[in-house]
């Protein structure tokens, strides 16, 4: 009965070692035993090559050594080395040795070695071969729009680590732009000018939703010149990265051949002269008169309106019997300088003819007619240069502008016939010219005048 009772304990014996090893392919064990102590002794036989259970060691190898030689791993004495396949630690007894007990002197397992979880990246993910163990090698990508910078790739190493470091998602794709087409206006009617409007260019980018859209030159719906503009816009995101377009703004001034002045006149025209719209007026030296349109405008088929005018010799009627049809002609075209004297004996008057007479070029420029009233009725005179005019007329003159018969004056006239200054004494050519020039002219006069000025010298 004793040798039976000690088969019973050594088969419990192997059957709790049994189970320890085979439990420990699928539990992880921090702590371990080194032997379990029996309430009895076994009968030694050493001549059994089983006395220990062999050793087995999931995901590992164990190397015994024996007096029989390695393959006896039973064997009373036998010493066996554990070591784990690689990704797995080994956790226990490295050398182990069968007792006398029939027990091994400890026990160890292999647990799978496991780096820790990889965070997530910004605007990534990644994907892994194997998991988080050992030579799993993870691949990491990018959303669209977005590049890796770092390593594209980390690898589980056996120690539990992973390699390199963390890869980052930056946004290197550029927006996109595009901008409107080019386009072509004509300046409005007398202007250089057109105003252009057109809509903001749409950016989109793969990463952003929020876009910085710069306009680089003028705002649409402002004012062009003529010729060739180029409009930039340029938009970045928020990682700064940057995309252009352009395109053209033309503006063209529709313009007619250039208007030449007519024969003894000029012209005056608005706006540039010649381009679309611009009006020009012809305007006639002194002692002429228009002779057709009094102006003519630049259409938009790149035509002049109407025919051209001529400035012909001024002629007037002096034969009229009232002082209206006298004055009707002169109405816009001359000025009138009345010079009234009691007789042509007068000294006043002959001093003042004989400056005159001096000066008539300098009237002739500034469109100055002299009107002489000389004597009383019956022998009373009236004349512009040769011509004489009929009583009617000078009484008329006399009565319209006050205009005494007993002593020496002059009164000067625009050319609305609007009496503008009286002269009581001899004024010189100089004074004259002066006060028309400052009161009488109009700006475009005074122009022409300079350039004439040097014609009666």
């Amino acid at each position: 009965m004793p040798t039976n009772r000690c088969v019973s304990a050594a088969a419990a014996a192997a059957a709790f070692i049994l189970f320890f090893f085979s439990a420990g392919a699928t539990t992880d064990y921090d702590s371990y035993s080194d032997f379990v102590e029996e309430d009895f002794t076994p009968q030694l036989d050493y001549k059994d090559p089983n006395w220990c259970r062999s050793p087995h060691l999931p995901n590992g190898e164990v190397s015994c050594r024996s007096a029989r030689g390695g393959a006896h791993r039973g064997l009373l004495g036998t010493r066996c080395e554990m070591t784990c396949d690689r990704g797995y630690r080994l956790l226990g007894r490295r050398s182990i040795q069968c007792l006398a007990n029939r027990l091994w002197s400890g026990s160890a397992y292999c647990r799978r070695i496991r780096c820790h979880v990889l965070p997530l990246i910004p605007q990534g993910r990644y994907s892994c071969t194997q998991g988080f163990f050992v030579d799993s090698r993870c691949e990491f990508t990018c959303r669209p729009g977005y590049r890796i910078e770092g390593e594209h790739s980390r690898t589980c190493l056996h120690r539990g680590s992973w390699s390199g470091v963390q890869p980052e998602c930056s946004d290197t794709d550029p927006p996109k732009i595009r901008c409107p087409p080019s386009r072509l206006k004509v300046a409005e009617p007398g202007k250089l000018t057109a105003r252009v409007s057109w809509e903001s260019p749409a950016a989109t980018d793969t990463a952003d939703k929020h876009l910085n859209v710069v306009l680089v030159d003028q705002q649409p719906g402002s004012e062009f010149k003529e010729g060739l503009h180029v409009i930039r816009y340029k938009v970045y995101d928020q990682a700064r990265n940057r995309a252009a377009c352009k395109f053209i703004v033309r503006v063209e001034v529709r313009r007619c051949p250039a208007l030449p002045p007519p024969l003894h006149g000029y012209l005056i025209c608005s706006s540039d002269g010649n381009n679309y719209g611009a009006e020009c007026e012809y305007l006639c030296d002194g002692g002429y008169e228009r002779k057709g349109a009094s102006s003519r405008v630049c259409q938009f088929n790149r035509s002049w309106s109407g025919g051209p005018t001529e400035c012909v010799s001024m002629e007037f009627k002096f034969s009229v019997q009232t002082v209206g049809a006298l004055l009707d002609q002169f109405y816009e075209k001359r000025r009138l300088l009345i010079m009234s004297a009691p007789n042509i004996s007068d000294p006043d008057y002959q001093l003042q003819n004989i400056m005159i007479q001096k000066s008539d070029c300098g009237l002739d420029l500034r469109h100055v007619t002299v009107v002489e009233l000389l004597g009383s009725p019956p022998r009373e005179t009236g004349r512009i240069k040769e011509n004489l005019l009929q009583s009617d007329v000078i009484e008329g003159l006399r009565q319209a502008f006050r205009i005494s018969r007993f002593y020496f004056s002059m009164v000067l006239l625009d050319k609305l016939g609007i009496d503008q200054e009286r002269f009581i004494v001899p004024v010189s050519s100089e004074e004259l010219f002066s006060y028309i020039d400052n009161f009488l002219l109009q700006e475009e006069e005074r122009e022409r005048l300079e350039l004439h000025r040097d014609f009666c010298d």
